[in-house]
């Protein structure tokens, strides 16, 4: 089995020599097994390993026990072994999730925090039986394609080297190094759904093939290649149809429909049900709005289709432009610069007001900048917040569209010159 894990490894690219590995330690065949693999070929790849058991705090003497056993295996190893205790149960209930939801997010959040602070990748000890229960349950579920994608073998720093090895690979590993482990009670009891799909439906699929995890494997191997191609698409598709307020519905339209539903569901930033694309696709030739998860909206007005969060407006003072200055707009970092020595009118950026007029540099006529901002489809609940440079009621720079006529000249005169750029999130 090393021999086909290291083959694993270098197809997918999932450790390299000298890296430091945190391993996710349960007690159980598979996390045992990935231990002592990774225990073995350690030195020929200059690893540093840490081994990190969460106890949930569920199962009473039984989990005392695990991580006993984990804490020996590791001493006899010689093996760091880190720990830490939940109660998954009292969390649970207090966040409104069950218990198997609540563990597996404590327990990534405990295993991203230990090989934060020791500059390691995380390896978990997820299989090929694994990767075909959650296909299962994607399906039973009504899955999209990144579902049928099954258990990726690396996600961000979390690697799975023992992806394409069966549960009974496995245990054939365990048996042939004289390897002992635990058994949790709960994989034996059908309350949840992963072990009703383990228990009852894969030996039905064992029945018509024998070989099912390896054919699954296959095949989510093949969903994810796809799945790739399509965000390519995706991205190339939004990236054609942008707009310095959104996107355009007519050119964003024109793709397959497989394109398009993954190219809404990256705006929607990934967490929108199938109804929700179909319905946001459905609104793109008019005008709607759809509402989705997060207290977020999908907006096509004028043709350009947006997705807005709900915020609260604060009131925007005048700032000056006097020289050099930075400021924040929202969720924007302005940059400012005039050269003011021959300069006497006063200059400050601010929103709309009444009276404003902007004049095109290209074709010299000058418009109100509401008739503007209906030109240029700045959507109707961005008007009010849309940051301008202005002298009196002139414009000389409207944030999104860029410098009037009065404004290029100032450009060219004064050397006024505008960046924007996103404020970084931590």
């Amino acid at each position: 089995m090393v021999k086909s894990v290291l083959q694993t490894n270098s197809r997918f690219s999932l450790f390299e020599k000298g890296d430091s590995i945190v391993i996710a330690l349960s007690g159980g065949a598979d996390s045992v097994s990935l231990l002592h693999l990774l225990n073995f070929i350690k030195e020929e790849y200059k690893l540093d390993l840490y081994a990190a058991h969460l106890n949930h705090g569920i199962r009473g003497e039984e989990a005392d026990r695990d991580e006993q056993f984990c804490k020996i295996l590791c001493k006899k190893y010689n093996i760091p072994f880190i720990c830490e205790h939940r109660d998954i149960p009292a969390l649970a209930k207090e966040r409104g999730i069950g218990e198997e939801l609540c563990g597996r997010e404590e327990r990534y959040a405990f295993f991203e925090s230990a090989a934060a602070s020791r500059n390691a990748i995380i390896a978990t000890a997820h299989t090929a039986s694994d990767n075909a229960e959650t296909l299962l349950h994607h399906l039973s579920r009504g899955m999209s394609l990144g579902g049928a994608a099954g258990i990726p073998p690396k996600r961000g720093n979390i690697i799975r080297p023992l992806i394409e090895q069966t549960r009974e690979q496995i245990e054939a590993y365990c048996a042939e190094h004289d390897l002992e482990y635990v058994t949790d009670s709960t994989n034996l009891s059908d309350d949840y759904t992963r072990n009703r799909i383990r228990h009852n439906i894969i030996p039905q699929f064992h029945q018509l093939n024998p070989g099912f995890e390896k054919a699954a494997l296959r095949f989510t191997q093949s969903a994810a290649a796809a799945k790739d191609f399509l965000d390519e698409c995706a991205c190339r598709a939004l990236e054609k149809s942008r707009t310095p307020f959104g996107y355009d519905a007519e050119i964003l339209k024109k793709n397959h429909e497989a394109v398009l539903y993954n190219a809404l569901a990256m705006l929607c930033g990934g967490n929108a049900e199938q109804q929700h694309l179909r319905a946001i696709a459905e609104i793109m030739p008019k005008n709607g709005a759809v509402s989705l998860n997060g207290g977020k909206t999908a907006v096509c007005r004028q043709g350009i289709l947006r997705i807005t969060e709900e915020r609260s407006q604060e009131n925007f003072l005048e700032i000056p432009l006097c020289g050099a200055i930075s400021f924040e707009f929202g969720d924007t970092i302005v940059n400012a610069f005039i050269d003011n020595s021959k300069l006497e009118i006063k200059l400050v950026f601010r929103t709309r007001q009444s009276g404003d007029s902007f004049t095109f540099y290209d074709r010299k006529i000058t418009k109100p900048l509401r008739k503007m901002m209906n030109e240029k489809k700045i959507p109707s609940e961005l008007r009010d917040r849309t940051l301008l440079l202005c002298t009196g009621s002139t414009v000389l720079w409207c944030m999104g569209v860029g410098y009037s006529a009065q404004g290029e000249q100032m450009r060219r005169e004064n050397g006024l010159t505008i960046d924007t750029a996103e404020v970084p999130h931590a």
